[in-house]
């Protein structure tokens, strides 16, 4: 199991504790420092089920520098939302946990977490 995170994140650190409880064996990729490759991203997507724009935070600065809002959400538009994603990892949601069964889930609540704990 492998969980990427911002150490800044209150998310991130409430997920690291809870498998930290339930003794869970995981690997922690600091996802700003170690950057997932554009070919990472679309595996972690695939293991999700979920698509680029699902897994990007249109909020921060650098998605209102792009226009992220405006691109469209579409087969033909997927590489361009990965590329994005690889140049600006801020952009990733977080955490990201990588479950032993070859799933994913974004753990932003306990009750995701706990998800992948189980799988």
């Amino acid at each position: 199991m492998e969980i990427w995170i911002n150490p800044a994140c209150s998310k991130c650190r409430s997920a690291i504790s809870l498998l930290d409880a339930e003794g869970a064996d995981y690997t922690v990729r600091r996802y700003l420092e170690d950057v997932p490759s554009a070919d990472e991203i679309r595996e972690v997507l695939t293991r999700l089920g979920l698509e680029p724009w699902d897994i990007t935070r249109t909020q921060e600065a650098a998605a209102k520098e792009l226009g992220l809002k405006d691109w469209p959400r579409d087969e033909a538009s997927r590489d361009r939302w990965v590329t994005a994603l690889a140049e600006h990892p801020k952009l990733i949601q977080r955490p990201i946990i990588t479950a032993d069964d070859g799933t994913a889930v974004v753990g932003r609540t306990d009750e995701a977490v706990r998800d992948a704990l189980s799988r």
